[in-house]
């Protein structure tokens, strides 16, 4: 309840005269503090106790000529907050207090008229634009949660006659915009008012004086055309395109140049949003947007976003695949536009004597917007369109006298590697001898951008420019290193090795370390600072790829790396000491644990020294740290334990940052401070959220630590399993940043393993079973639910690897509402895998559907096939843990499972539903006889399958149901018989590629000749079999076949010795292969087995006729049979 006091000040706040309240406005604006702070609370106060006086206050506030501009707009911007709908709770700030209840429902009906009316008013008074702005912001908020619901009726009617006056333009833009903020919430009911709105657009589009009004205008068009349901009603406004160009046309000829920018705001957007929309008509109108771009006369904003729309239209792949391409002359202009915005590069003096590998001197605003671009613009055209216009372009700029041209045509190759990398391939030799030109030009800027080129390009396009090129490029970057003139190229030089080297065998690498290695230590010891952090990161990277070859350098580079790690103390010096930390770790690592032993424990020394220090936050050291410890415990495996209770309480203390997030209404005033490059900004339907980025990437490096020490030390992690559990397991669903839900989700299978390893080993003091239970109870669940709501495909695949881990360690563990809700969820997947591939179908019918999306097309659909593959493993664990008690939920999923054997499923979905029921055949045995009907003719038809894995899926499980099927498989004996034929007798049968098909192929033979003799012509079919073996390459069936032969030798089979033993000559020869393989196909079992029927074949067969089977046999293999038979 208000007090008497509160009460007085409310009444004199409030009363007739306005000059107390505008006194509080100005206070509420005040730069003190304390008296800011006093105002709000009076204020709050006020909105708590006399929410409805408050409300009309500030509308006359607002709308008062007499009052102050800045005390109008600050009353509208507080009206506005007033009328919103509180923030949703997932969106709402960390304070913890609830928002306060809505305003308006406080409102009695007579102040709700009012408060109506007072609003419309004060726009029909022809206030000041940015008052009439802040008018419009309080109209909009209202009517959004007013019009669904039907109660402003005057509204509409108003906006109509409004928006219609061209005699009153400030009212009519009023109108438009308000108009353009309800589309959303008022297209369904204007859908009968169509052709009215179209009829009021053009007029308004085609206003004769006011470009306010004009582009007023766009801005409704643009967003009701987003906001119309079907492309049926988008096409009634199609003929409004042109006036909208007009409009946007019309202020860049009377040089209104910061409307024509908003007017190209509006256009992009509504490029994005539905760019089928300008499709009939969209040569006219990229063309003019390209003219917009070509004119260099106009400022640089607005010739990029001109360029902005056309990428646009070109990445709108979802909505209108394949559209740009089919203006290929269009991207060649843009393409021309973009490298001529390159040169704007000048040789600025202070790009040369730069202290960081990051200082740009001398780019100008384009340069930077053209670089995005090229890169943007390549992945979304594609190769085959770029690289032709590619093509003319670079020697025209590699033969100009010019060197921004050479550093232009350097970058563009740098840019557009990545979009175009399958066509660049086929050009290699081109490529790369263009770029290696640029190694020898006289300016230091190309020579620097030749390097960048090979740098970009050995990630691009490795590890084939590593395997073809090394010979020539990385002479060529250790020539680089000596240009001690230019430290800006030593550095970038030594950066691109890193790139070169990531993509890189040590075979390729080898030859080259001496001279390699040399260089970077010359750089380490005299190079400048910029050059001794390039030097060191490209020492570790090349120690990475080497490995073991590294070894031989280890003496002489780890002297320098420790002394400075030691000395470079200065703050100057932080990054230089956070890489020392990085090449030693990774050196460590290249040459093992022994050699690096002793050196180990002085660098452990100073990084647990550096851990007590106070850092700022900005320091490198502290993310560079995290990853040194997890290295070197990598290296160092369970010696590293001692060390882990000082990285672990930093470690966990950054793992649990929490983000630093700012929520703002997208149309808000409040604007985040966008220029703050650590700050990332992101739109969510109504809401701006920025995030620091800086917070997130020591979050993530964390957590991947984490994840790092659970997997190598095992049972040996067990000690910090409860505080790292509830510090992951909520980041499953951490939706800021990928990389922090990817390594929660590595790491729950580790925590678990390392669980269970503990208590089964015994080091898990006052545990037993129960505890890895309740670890599973806490991270399956969590897992499942994360799985529910993740939005990204790749994403749901490690999800459900790490779910198939989690329960593979489970096992029995796991109970009945667990396996429901696995089940439950493994249905949503393969459903919404389903509908995200019926919607790329869509895609295929589009008018312009080209080759190109083709292939981008297929390698989206490869990631669903990674999905429904890790589907597979799922219910391959769950049936083989629970066998037939899974098969009620087997039952309710089989619905989903059937039609992945369908022909025009891909070969990889065909394979994973035969896996998923060969697993039930194998492990549920009768149980799951009910089934053959349904799935053995699958079988059998895809045991021919032009694809070697479905075909290999297919054989396997033809010899399962032969093993178990009994009476059932029975009928479909010849049948299969045939189809196995067609496999064993093909001509390329052993080829490479088919040899694990035949294997399985031949494993099935040998079980129907096992379990269904009686059903065959044994004494045909049991030679064939004998005639096929050994069997190397599928090692399991393998040791299942052979094992097979010799339970039937050992039983004197007729049909496998034959009449008068004839093919004692052919098992002898089997058995001396498989035994000259060792333990490889095999078990200890049946080698001994084995061992012993040679030695009663030499008790029992006649001297000569072993003497004749041994000469036929290999050397070795004589020598081996040999010395067994002689012990």
């Amino acid at each position: 309840m208000a007090t008497a006091e509160d009460q007085a000040a409310a009444i004199a706040l409030l009363g007739g005269d306005p000059a107390a309240f505008d006194t509080l406005l100005s206070t509420l604006m005040s730069s003190s503090n304390n008296e800011r702070a006093a105002a709000e609370a009076a204020f709050h106060r006020l909105r708590a106790s006399h929410p409805e006086p408050l409300a009309l206050r500030l509308a006359s506030s607002l709308a008062a000529p007499a009052t102050p501009a800045d005390l109008r707009a600050m009353a509208g911007v507080l009206l506005r907050k007033l009328l919103s709908p509180p923030p949703s709770s997932d969106a709402s700030s960390n304070s913890g207090a609830a928002p306060p209840a809505p305003l308006w429902p406080q409102l009695s009906p007579a102040g709700q008229t009012a408060l109506k009316s007072s609003l419309l008013s004060a726009l029909q008074s022809d206030p000041p634009k940015a008052i009439a702005k802040k008018v419009c912001d309080a109209v909009s908020e209202l009517a959004a949660s007013l019009l669904p619901e039907n109660t402003w009726q005057e509204l509409l009617p108003f906006l109509f006659s409004a928006a219609s006056g061209p005699d009153k333009p400030n009212l009519q833009e009023s109108a438009l915009l308000i108009f353009a903020r309800l589309a959303d919430y008022i297209a369904e009911s204007l859908l009968d008012h169509l052709m009215t709105i179209h009829n009021l657009l053009a007029a308004a589009l085609a206003h004769p004086t006011s470009p306010d009004v004009r582009i007023a205008a766009l801005g409704a068009a643009v967003n009701l055309v987003q906001c119309l349901p079907t492309n049926a009603d988008r096409d009634k406004m199609q003929d409004l395109l042109p006036a909208m160009m007009r409009a946007l046309t019309d202020c860049l000829n009377s040089g209104q140049e910061a409307s024509a920018q908003e007017a190209l705001e509006l256009l992009v957007e509504l490029a994005g949003a539905e760019p089928r929309f300008l499709r009939k008509q969209i040569a006219d109108v990229v063309g003019a947007m390209l003219q917009v771009a070509e004119a260099s006369q106009l400022e640089d904003g607005t010739r990029h976003l001109a360029v902005e729309f056309v990428i646009t239209l070109a990445e709108a792949r979802e909505r209108a695949p394949g559209m740009m391409r089919r203006l290929p002359q269009f991207v060649g202009r843009l393409f021309a536009v973009l490298m001529q915005m390159l040169l704007d590069v000048e040789d600025d003096p202070a790009w040369h004597t730069a202290e960081t590998e990051d200082e740009d001197a001398g780019e100008g605003n384009n340069y930077g917007v053209a670089q995005e671009c090229l890169d943007r613009l390549a992945i979304a055209i594609g190769g085959n369109a770029i690289v032709p216009i590619a093509s003319e372009l670079l020697p025209q700029y590699l033969s100009a006298p010019e060197w921004q041209k050479h550093h232009a045509a350097l970058i563009t190759l740098a840019q557009i590697a990545e979009g175009c990398a399958k066509v660049m391939l086929k050009n290699l030799e081109q490529v790369v001898s263009m770029i290696l030109n640029g190694f020898q030009h006289h300016h230091a800027r190309v020579r620097w951008a030749a390097i960048n080129a090979i740098g970009q390009l050995s990630t691009d396009l490795g590890p084939d420019l590593q395997v073809h090129y090394h010979q020539k490029v990385l002479p060529a970057l250790a020539n680089a290193m000596d240009d001690f003139q230019n430290p800006r190229v030593q550095a970038h030089a030594a950066s691109a090795i890193l790139n070169f080297s990531e993509n890189c065998t040590p075979e390729i690498l080898t030859p080259y370390l001496d001279g390699i290695v040399g260089k970077l230590l010359v750089l380490l010891q005299n190079g400048k600072q910029m050059v001794q952090e390039g030097a060191l990161t490209a020492l570790a990277s090349v120690a990475d790829s080497s490995q073991e070859q590294f070894n031989k350098y280890y003496d002489a580079v780890m002297p320098y790396l420790k002394a400075i790690l030691m000395n470079a103390t200065d703050k100057s010096n932080r990054m230089l000491r956070a890489k020392s930390m990085e090449c030693i770790s990774l050196v460590g690592m290249a040459v093992g644990k022994d050699k690096f032993r002793e050196d180990a424990k002085q660098v452990m020394e100073v990084l647990m020294a550096l851990q007590g220090t106070p850092m700022e936050t900005d320091d490198p050291i502290t993310s560079y740290m995290l990853q040194a410890w997890a290295r070197l415990c990598k290296c160092l495996g369970q010696d590293f334990l001692p060390y882990m209770s000082v990285v672990m309480p930093p470690l966990l203390q950054s793992a649990q940052l929490k983000p630093d997030v700012t929520i703002t209404s997208a149309e808000s005033d409040d604007e985040i401070d966008s220029d703050d490059d650590s700050i990332e900004t992101i739109t969510l339907g109504d809401k701006r959220i920025g995030i620091r980025t800086s917070v997130l990437e020591e979050k993530a490096t964390a957590c991947n630590m984490l994840c790092c020490y659970a997997d190598e030390l095992k049972e040996g992690f067990f000690p910090w399993i409860d505080q790292v559990a509830p510090t992951l397991v909520p980041l499953l669903k951490f939706y800021f940043h990928e990389e922090v839900r990817r390594a929660a989700v590595a790491a729950m299978p580790e925590l678990l393993r390392s669980a269970k390893l503990a208590v089964e080993k015994g080091q898990a003091p006052g545990r037993d079973e129960s505890y890895v239970k309740q670890l599973s109870d806490y991270i399956i669940p969590a897992l499942v639910e994360a799985l529910h709501k993740e939005p990204e495909t790749e994403m749901c695949s490690s999800m459900l690897d790490s779910l198939n881990e989690c329960m593979v360690l489970s096992g029995r563990l796991l109970d009945e509402n667990q396996v429901r809700a696995i089940s439950d969820e493994i249905k949503n997947v393969i459903i919404a895998s389903a509908t995200r591939k019926r919607e790329r179908t869509e895609r295929t019918k589009a008018e312009d559907f080209d080759a190109d999306e083709g292939e981008l097309l297929k390698e989206e659909n490869e990631q669903e096939e990674e999905v429904f593959d890790q589907v597979g493993e799922c219910l391959g664990t769950l049936i083989k843990t629970f066998k037939a008690s899974f098969l009620p939920f087997f039952d309710e999923l089989s619905v989903y499972i059937t039609p992945m054997l369908g022909k025009d499923k891909t070969a990889e979905e065909r394979r994973i539903a035969i896996c998923i029921f060969d697993d039930v055949a194998e492990q549920c045995r009768e149980s799951a006889l009910k089934y053959y009907d349904t799935y053995v003719p699958f079988l059998l038809e895809a045991s021919n399958d032009e694809n070697s894995d479905v075909r290999q899926a297919a054989v396997y499980g033809v010899g399962v149901c032969a093993e178990f099927g009994g009476h059932v498989f029975r009928p479909l004996v010849g049948e299969a018989l045939s189809k196995l034929n067609n496999v064993i007798r093909h001509p390329e049968a052993r080829h490479p590629d088919n040899i694990m098909a035949y294997d399985n192929a031949v494993s099935a033979l040998g079980k129907i000749c096992q379990f269904h003799r009686d059903s065959i012509d044994a004494t045909q079919v049991v030679p064939v079999w004998l005639g096929c073996l050994p069997i190397k390459d599928d090692k399991i069936e393998a040791k299942v076949v052979h094992e097979q032969l010799c339970s039937m030798v050992e039983r004197s089979d007729a049909d496998i010795l034959g009449p008068h033993n004839q093919y004692l000559p052919k098992i002898i020869s089997i058995f001396a292969e498989v035994l000259c393989n060792g333990t490889e196909l095999a078990t200890d079992e049946t080698r001994n087995k084995m061992v012993n029927i040679l030695r009663s074949f030499q008790r029992t067969l006649p001297p000569d006729f072993l003497a004749s089977t041994f000469s036929n046999l290999q050397p070795q293999q004589q020598l081996m049979l040999q010395s067994i038979l002689s012990t």
